[in-house]
């Protein structure tokens, strides 16, 4: 019964003309007695009722009387304190309450006693409140005093502690609110909003996301990141589930990403996130709290933008958004507009219906009874407490029960127990039922992983709602083309980012990579494997290693010796060994007859097929290797996984379209070489441009000599193909060609103007310290000075202590009154042709600019400067191939695209995110950029799929340069060699099938064409004429065109023309046509 104090307060309060609080119906000013339906009954009443709430709050609205404000913060605690489950719909109101008098500004006496009063509601609420309370502790966030700010983040916070998930269920409407905060003024405020948000980002549950998270973070307080951070957020594997958390925690930056002040790339890139991240979410409700705050940016950036590509972009990702919430393509959504989501309406139905089942009353009298004044606020409690728990997706009983429904119902219906867990059956049934059922054909075996799961990047849809199953002891050949995402599956497996792939402790998988570098260069083969923490744990002995790395066809001095000196097959196979001393459940091959033989390919499926407890998952483009291996072959189908049962050739037999992976040939990929530039001196291919000559090499550090006295040349017409076993030398000799090394004896020589394309075994060693740029970005960087920054790295561009010191002496220098000045070289500025031989421009110290001298080759070479003279002559050759094609995005981004990787690669996202097969397509453009009249292909197939194969193969046979090729794919070489290049370990190489010296006789000669252009168009839309290489002029010419540069003299006028200047040129080489014809004669 309601004391008489009671009644009085309920009668001033009648007499005021403050309303109640929301969430407390006005008819509970009029107690009025009710009739309870079947099975219902009128709750006892509460401790707390809503007189004493509006007489807390009329005493804490008292200003200028601080005993008052006190005794109120002091009542509240009382109340709190006291309180049980009748009392707790109360406790809301009193929150609000009690931070508004936290951030009291005329009393700290209120502020402390307020304090308290805050600090004892977190026990006495339940661990679902965190929905019911949002309204208070977003009333905190936007009040004027710092302290009640505090106070709501302090609630957060233990929130956080009691039920991470049920926070997680509301950060979409924290976030926001929470983001406001962490820019206020008041330090302590921002610092302790910013830590409460990265307490919430640990509530997300995704583990694809939470390393990323503090740099989320970050970018709400620094402006200036958010573009690298939507550059980061791309290239973020996504494997689980996306859900409403983690797209509240990505909300600020995709809203910054798209904000008008940010530059076209970055909007284009938010909108592509916002599209592939939607494609990942399989609950509308998940996707539907965001439609209203990234439509509209969506829909200002497809008006503004002046990119009509970025127009599309956004276009796209503005139906992709609607689609995934739901909603018609049509449909029109402003910042002030509802996104739909399971709310308290949704749960107040389904709870009203349900107590119309269980009482057998109408829904007209079960309506009237939860609208009273005694049952409305515990109904609208649960309702929000269910709400609570359904968003974040839990379904157990025993949580409901005690947290969630039945203390509270039990207050007004009978059967409580029972009616809670109706309802949680109920909507764990609807759950199961929105989630998409994959039915995978099942075989005899002992189940690995049975799994469900999506695989992205923020920029990239791979796999959508696909199911892995695998079974012990077989063997899964995975199949897709280049960049669907194979390797990337692998490392999230090895990684443990695949939602219901069993934990490392329960099957312990192990990741053997392609690119094997040796990254303890100084250590034995041994110390290399036993240098991991899982081989360690094993108790693993240095005698077993050695035992098992003997077996594998390890010499004693490979064993003994350093890892660096091991070339990339053995490298791959000391992979394959370490793996196995980590005892896998499952191996994760990925590419790993890379570098391999033949004869140690034959001994890994041997090994591979022995193997009857270890299962394996296998990525390889060796189609005949995945024939003789593979038990199940794993399809991409349109973001699927499929699985068939059977080897590669089985496959093609169920899947017809799966032929083009034993074929060299492709139809849709087409890669195209640019032509070499023109050469001078070169008027037939058969003419070497490239002689090494007794050619012999030892690496540093060891006694093995590796080449030992080889010679060869190279033509335009050559199509040669380097062959023997890993280790015998066949890199070390191309990079003996290339510059990459320097022979200890012998020469290596190449055409003054020739320009070699280089693709290295290990291919990504050229843009690994660039995967912060876009292939664009990196290829402009590379050639912007007009040379190749890459060749600067080489061991024949650094000079030696005897070349500086030669450089820094004085050199005579002739003067035009007859005598010697000794002066320092500063600089070689440019190169020219004077008859048949080259002087370079000397720059020298201490004088001025102007005052330069032309200098033969022959002399700078007594002094040092072949190195740097080999510099100038790269530079000149590079500015011969790139007078047609100006360094531009768009030029750039064509020549990509002729190499396979398109805009949205090549321009728009980071190497980091690009898969191995796309990295070799850029390594491969980077290098043709420059025109090359040579292309050297170390071990090519490694990376490339079948498709990319084909074209690579077709581009080859097309090119009017020369091809040097270092490849174990026999059907690859067959189909392009004429030329056949053995290298058997010895420190020989023996040459066959070559042609030189024949020239025409061979019956292949082709005389060269320079094609040359007439006119290009630079960055700026502006035609410019180019002029081509020089015409030779007749002697009757010769005669005309000094008669006029003769009167232009009598006349006293300037010389202009390059023909007044060249004059002397002609004259001087027809002279010496004329002398060398009388010599002959």
């Amino acid at each position: 019964a309601i004391n008489k104090a009671s009644r009085r307060a309920v009668v001033r309060s009648l007499s005021r003309t403050t309303s109640p609080s929301p969430g407390i119906s006005s008819s509970l000013l009029s107690p009025t007695a009710i009739m309870a339906p079947p099975k219902c009954k009128v709750p006892a009443a509460s401790k707390i009722t809503q007189a004493i709430v509006d007489s807390i709050k009329e005493d804490a609205l008292k200003k200028k009387d601080e005993p008052a404000r006190v005794a109120a913060a002091n009542k509240i605690t009382e109340i709190v304190t006291a309180s049980g489950v009748p009392e707790e719909p109360f406790l809301i109101q009193l929150l609000g309450v009690a931070i508004t008098l936290a951030g009291d500004n005329k009393s700290k006496d209120v502020r402390a006693a307020a304090d308290i009063a805050c600090a004892v509601f977190p026990t006495k609420l339940s661990e679902f409140a965190v929905r019911a309370c949002l309204e208070p502790i977003f009333a905190g966030f936007n009040s004027q005093f710092w302290q009640s700010k505090m106070r709501a983040l302090e609630l957060i916070d233990n929130f956080v502690v009691r039920n991470p998930r049920a926070v997680a269920a509301c950060l979409p409407e924290i976030i926001p609110e929470l983001s406001q905060v962490m820019v206020d003024m008041r330090d302590e405020v921002k610092a302790k909003s910013t830590d409460t948000m990265s307490k919430c980002g640990t509530c997300v549950g995704n583990i694809d996301i939470d390393p990323f998270i503090p740099t989320l973070i970050e970018c709400i307080h620094a402006v200036d990141e958010v573009p690298e951070c939507v550059h980061k957020l791309a290239a973020t594997t996504f494997v689980q589930q996306v859900e409403a958390p983690t797209l509240s925690i990505m909300g600020p930056l995709l809203q910054r990403g798209l904000f008008f002040q940010q530059i076209t790339a970055i909007k284009r890139k938010s909108a592509v996130i916002i599209d592939n991240m939607c494609k990942l979410v399989e609950d509308p409700m998940d996707a539907a709290p965001f439609l209203p705050k990234l439509l509209p940016l969506l829909k200002r950036a497809m008006d503004e933008v002046a990119d009509p590509e970025c127009r599309q972009v956004c276009t796209r990702a503005y139906k992709t958004l609607l689609i995934a919430a739901g909603e018609s393509t049509d449909a029109v959504f402003t910042e002030d507009s509802l996104g739909k989501r399971t709310d308290e309406s949704t749960v107040r139905a389904q709870m009203t219906e349900m107590m119309v089942e269980a009482s057998g009353a109408s829904e007209a009298e079960i309506t009237t009874f939860l609208t009273s004044a005694e049952v409305e606020p515990y109904f609208e409690y649960i309702c929000k407490l269910a709400t609570n728990a359904l968003l974040a997706k839990n379904f157990d009983f025993e949580t409901w029960k005690k947290s969630c429904a039945t203390p509270y119902l039990a207050l007004f219906f009978e059967g409580a127990e029972d009616a809670t867990k109706a309802l949680v059956e109920k909507a764990h049934a609807a759950y199961e039922a929105s989630k998409k059922v994959f039915i995978v054909e099942d075989e005899e075996g002992e189940d690995l992983c049975k799994c469900d799961f999506s695989l992205a990047y923020g920029a990239l849809i791979l796999l959508n709602n696909c199911t892995l199953h695998m079974k012990k002891g077989k063997r899964y050949g995975l199949c897709g083309p280049n960049g669907c995402g194979k390797s990337t599956l692998m490392k999230a497996i090895n990684n443990g980012q695949v939602e219901g792939f069993p934990p490392a402790d329960e099957l312990r998988t192990v990741y053997v990579e392609h690119d094997i570098q040796g990254d303890q260069h100084e250590m034995t083969t041994v110390e290399f494997v036993l240098d991991d923490a899982v081989v360690k744990h094993h108790g693993t002995t240095a005698e077993e290693v050695e035992t098992t790395l003997a077996s594998f066809s390890f010499t004693e001095r490979m064993i003994k010796g350093p890892v660096v000196a091991l070339s990339g097959g053995w490298k791959m196979k000391l992979a394959l060994c370490r793996a196995i001393f980590m005892k896998a459940d499952i191996l994760l091959l990925d590419e790993p007859t890379n570098h391999l033989d033949v004869k140690n390919v034959a001994w890994l499926e041997e090994y591979l097929c022995s193997q009857t407890t270890v299962s394996s998952m296998i990525v390889s483009h060796d189609a005949g290797f995945l024939d003789r291996v593979c038990t199940h072959i794993i399809h991409y189908e349109t973001r699927k996984l499929v699985t068939y049962k059977g080897n590669l050739t089985e496959f093609i037999r169920q899947c017809p379209a799966a032929k083009k992976y034993t074929e060299l040939s492709n139809d849709e990929l087409k890669f195209i070489f640019p032509k070499p530039g023109f050469l001078e001196g070169v008027k037939n291919k058969d003419k070497a441009i490239v002689k090494a000559n007794n050619c012999h090499y030892t690496y540093p550090n060891t006694d093995r000599q590796i080449i030992g006295g080889a010679s060869i040349q190279l033509s335009l017409s050559s199509r040669v193909a380097c062959l023997g076993p890993n280790g015998a030398g066949k890199s070390t000799f191309i990079k003996l060609l290339t510059g990459e090394a320097e022979p200890d004896i012998g020469t290596v020589w190449k055409h003054p103007n020739m320009r070699y394309a280089y693709v290295a075994q290990h291919a990504f060693h050229h843009v690994e310290q660039h995967l912060e740029k876009t292939p664009n970005e990196y290829i402009r960087w590379r050639f912007q000075t007009g040379e190749d920054k890459e060749n600067l790295t080489k061991v024949t561009a650094q000079y030696t202590e005897e070349e500086e010191r030669l450089m820094k002496e004085k050199i005579p220098v002739p003067q035009e009154d007859g005598g010697i000045l000794k002066l320092v070289v500063e600089k070689l500025i440019s190169r020219r042709q004077k008859k048949s031989k080259y002087e370079y421009e000397v720059q020298w110290k201490g004088l001025s600019m102007d005052m330069t001298t032309w200098m033969e080759r022959e002399k700078l070479l007594k002094f040092g400067f072949e190195k740097y003279m080999n510099r100038v002559d790269e530079r000149e050759a590079a500015r011969a191939g790139l007078y047609a094609r100006p360094l531009t995005q768009a030029n750039v981004e064509k020549h990509l695209i002729d190499f396979g990787l398109d805009a949205e690669f090549g321009t728009h996202n980071r190497i980091k995110g690009l898969s191995g097969g796309q990295k070799v397509k850029l390594v491969l453009g980077s290098a043709m950029w420059q025109q090359p009249h040579i292309i050297v292909m170390d071990e090519p197939t490694n990376y490339l799929d079948r498709d990319a194969l084909g074209a690579l193969a077709m581009a080859v046979k097309e090119f009017d340069g020369g091809v040097l090729l270092i490849t174990h794919n026999c059907e690859f070489a067959d189909a392009l060699k004429e030329e056949t290049w053995e290298c058997p370990g010895d420190g020989k190489l023996y040459v066959t099938g070559n042609k030189w010296g024949q020239g025409k006789k061979a019956g292949k000669g082709e005389n060269v064409t320079a094609l040359i252009e007439d006119e290009v168009i630079d960055a700026l839309g502006n035609i410019i004429k180019v002029k081509g290489p020089k015409k030779k002029l007749s002697r009757k010419e010769i005669k005309a065109t000094a008669k006029a540069r003769a009167s232009k003299l009598a006349e006293g006028q300037d010389l202009t023309t390059d023909s007044d200047w060249e004059l002397d040129e002609y004259i001087g080489e027809a002279k010496e046509t004329k002398a060398q014809a009388k010599a002959k004669a």
